[in-house]
């Protein structure tokens, strides 16, 4: 990717749209009013995705087919609901790359990780605990520290933390690699954020997944942050299993369903130990219910189905995933670097010893999420930022998480972002 000379001036910044080539994605997102008129400049992408303007066609079709058709649309309806989830195997394989076997929309993010954790999460007395990046998503450590007790052990010796050095916002790749060698043999499962939800922090989860397997440990990652944010190759680097949200970058929508990776060689075993539910069962004996009571997991991720699709909180998201199938993942990265970069940029050059940024400065280290410590004032500058027409994620006690998504965040956006915050 040849590197950009990037300029303070506004002119610049429209300079750089004029030649973007995914500028004309804009269009395709409902973008809320601002307060004084015309649009917002929203880069909150990373807490709740802006709707594609497809989602309601695609939602008033379903809800055609249930008035029309009621219990015969699971098999009449233009897309019957019996196998709904298979319309999102190869547009999310190819996101996260995966086989299209690998991949599953189904449930919640966390009722996700909860199921895989069932099967791939099984501790002994010898080897049961956790290791996780600091800080974690409280509902993933939720769940770790519950999955822990559940098992008869204690969460405060079960979960071991991975976290910056002191005077750092950031966790080493090395120092993750440095507790799997020291602890490896007491680990179960390492189960790492793949972009920190607070830094921004984009792991290295290749490494991390070679760590682990040498050292004899179950590797997974949270991708809420990272499906639709950064390449994925999940197949290649052998991860045991992913769980992902689709209502932040993949633009799903409030509630959307969730989604699941489980390699090729565990889909592949009908006797992993799991929480199975009917739409997990063998497609063809499905609806023999007492006839075949038994369960016979069918192959993939498929397997871990426990419910019928939820229809209504699927359909929006075949619109986004159409539209990053258009751009290409591969397009979507490099302006997302360069938009990031021009962030970075701006702050350093126009609010230097403002703004302390969390991420880090290396590309490869992160997505398109940019966290910043504003200090004190913080709540009060976000609020004032919200009044003037920016959408911005903010968490306690003083970070503005920004996120510029390449899909309909303009340069201009950034620039003006930028200025904002200095007035």
């Amino acid at each position: 990717m040849k590197p950009v000379e990037y300029r303070t001036g506004e002119s610049f910044a429209r300079e750089l749209d004029a030649a973007d080539p995914l500028a004309r994605f804009r269009d395709a997102f409902l973008v809320p009013g601002a307060p004084g008129g015309g649009a917002v400049r929203y880069f909150a992408g990373n807490s709740l995705g802006l709707q594609p303007k497809g989602a309601r066609e695609l939602m008033d079709r379903e809800m055609t087919d249930w008035a029309e058709q009621a219990v015969a649309a699971h098999f009449g309806a233009r897309t019957p609901w019996f196998d709904y989830h298979l319309v999102f195997r190869d547009p999310l394989s190819r996101l996260v790359g995966a086989e299209p076997a690998e991949v599953v929309l189904m449930n919640s993010l966390t009722v996700n990780l909860h199921l895989l954790m069932i099967s791939f999460y099984r501790p002994t007395p010898e080897r049961y605990k956790i290791l996780v990046e600091q800080p974690m998503f409280p509902s993933d450590r939720y769940a770790v520290q519950t999955q822990i007790f559940h098992h008869g052990f204690d969460p405060a010796s079960g979960l071991v933390e991975v976290a910056p050095r002191p005077g750092e916002t950031t966790v080493r790749d090395e120092d993750v690699a440095a507790v799997i060698d020291r602890e490896g043999d007491a680990i179960a499962l390492v189960l790492i954020g793949g972009v920190n939800f607070l830094t921004g922090q984009r792991f290295d989860m290749a490494g991390i997944s070679r760590a682990a397997r040498a050292a004899g440990c179950r590797v997974g990652f949270d991708l809420a942050h990272a499906a639709g944010n950064v390449p994925l190759a999940l197949h290649d680097w052998d991860v045991d299993f992913a769980v992902w949200c689709s209502y932040k970058y993949l633009n799903g929508g409030p509630g959307a369903a969730g989604g699941a990776f489980v390699h090729a060689r565990h889909g592949r075993n009908a006797r992993l130990p799991r929480l199975a539910g009917w739409w997990g069962n063998d497609p063809g004996k499905r609806f023999r219910m007492q006839l075949e009571p038994d369960f016979e997991p069918q192959p993939g991720a498929d397997g871990w189905q426990v419910s019928n699709p939820s229809i209504l909180a699927m359909a929006p998201l075949r619109a986004s995933l159409a539209l990053f199938d258009e751009a290409g993942m591969p397009a979507l990265r490099e302006k997302s670097v360069r938009l990031t970069g021009y962030l970075e940029f701006l702050l350093r050059e126009r609010l230097a010893g403002e703004a302390e940024m969390l991420t880090g400065t290396d590309p490869e280290a992160r997505g398109c999420q940019l966290s910043i410590r504003l200090g004190a004032g913080a709540r009060e500058r976000q609020r004032a930022l919200a009044g003037a027409g920016f959408v911005c994620d903010f968490r306690e006690p003083d970070v503005l998480r920004v996120a510029p998504t390449p899909l309909h965040n303009r340069y201009h956006d950034v620039w003006a972002l930028v200025e904002a915050l200095r007035t």
